[in-house]
């Protein structure tokens, strides 16, 4: 298992036969995604300046090495099934897909996103499929190889209820995709909003991605995951019930309360509760992400307005007071003509 923290470390640890520390490297920028590779031997980092780099696991005191580079900030990074080819998608739009040996040979690119991509996910089972969450709302379905875009869901027309940071006119982002064991889920987390949504994949149909069901929560969600069974754990910013365990069972997702695992965890996560603070406080993890747009025709027009309304309000202003002076004459004038 890799973690990274703010203070740029790069912390490997091992998880068998028991856990210990592997190593403690350091990252030049503030790491912002991470991905192993499929043989579990190389480590990809990428971060905030754009870049990319490569640390060894089997070698774990070897420094990283660049493996390749984006012109903006990357937000995510991973590895096709077959280990040919690096995804990463960035603050400006693009997904690009490039080959693992080669990273300067760009394969494709994913275009379509309007706002930064913030998440990527390969399903389990579609090794040739890329699912795609954006700054946008929406979540899109690649055939990655080829740069085609396979299908598109917009969530934020699907949200009808948003908890009160985004009724504020908070953007809606996508923050985490993840998908089953065995491929046929696909789960969907927004930041800011209190449901999770299921999608099914589906490779038969015209419509591959489904929307299946929508989690009610009532906490707001922090992150969620999979695990081995096909079970959804579902983090919440709550100390009192921080976990939650979604159970597929006769076409519906059911949340299971009866459960060994999650009774252990929750207890573990109490006693620890204070240390997510700084977590929990942050409502919208991408709000710097957004790029703020600037009009500059809009504000020649209103000048330019402002002007015209001003010139016109001296012009009447001035032939007010020619009337007053031409009436102020014509008195004078008068008394002055000879009596006859």
């Amino acid at each position: 298992m890799a973690i990274t923290d703010d203070t740029k470390r790069l912390i490997l640890f091992q998880c068998e036969p028991s856990w210990h520390c592997i190593s403690i490297r350091w990252v030049i920028r503030r790491c912002t995604s991470l991905v192993f590779s499929p043989a579990e031997d190389e480590l990809l980092v990428a971060d905030k300046s754009g870049d990319v780099y490569s640390f060894s696991v089997v070698e774990p005191e070897k420094d990283g090495e660049l493996k390749m580079g984006h012109l903006s900030m990357l937000l995510a990074v991973t590895i096709s099934a077959d280990d040919q080819y690096i995804i990463t998608a960035d603050r400006d739009e693009k997904i690009r897909v490039s080959h693992r040996r080669s990273p300067y040979n760009i394969q494709s690119y994913c275009l379509g996103h309007h706002q930064f991509v913030s998440t990527l996910e390969i399903p389990k089972g579609h090794p040739h499929w890329l699912l795609s969450g954006s700054g946008d709302g929406t979540v899109k379905l690649w055939e990655f190889e080829s740069g085609r875009k396979l299908q598109s869901w917009d969530l934020g027309q699907l949200e009808d209820k948003l908890c009160s940071d985004t009724a504020k006119g908070n953007n809606t982002a996508v923050f985490r995709i993840c998908s089953s064991p065995g491929g046929r889920d696909v789960a969907v987390l927004c930041d800011g909003l209190m449901n999770v949504y299921i999608f099914t994949l589906e490779q038969t149909n015209d419509e591959k991605l489904r929307l299946h069901s929508k989690l009610h929560l009532f906490h707001r969600p922090m992150d969620i995951g999979f695990d081995m069974k096909g079970q959804l754990w579902v983090l919440l910013d709550s100390s009192d019930v921080p976990l939650q365990i979604h159970t597929y069972r006769k076409n519906s997702w059911e949340c299971d309360t009866e459960n060994d695992n999650l009774r252990r965890v929750t207890d573990i996560l109490r006693t620890q509760w204070s240390t997510t603070d700084n977590f929990t406080s942050v409502t919208n993890h991408f709000e710097h992400l957004y790029k703020v747009s600037f009009d500059n025709v809009s504000v020649y027009l209103q000048k330019k307005q402002q002007r015209i309304e001003e010139h016109q309000l001296k012009r009447t202003k001035g032939q007010k007071t020619k009337c007053t002076k031409k009436s102020k004459k014509k008195p004078d004038e008068v008394l002055t003509q000879p009596s006859t």
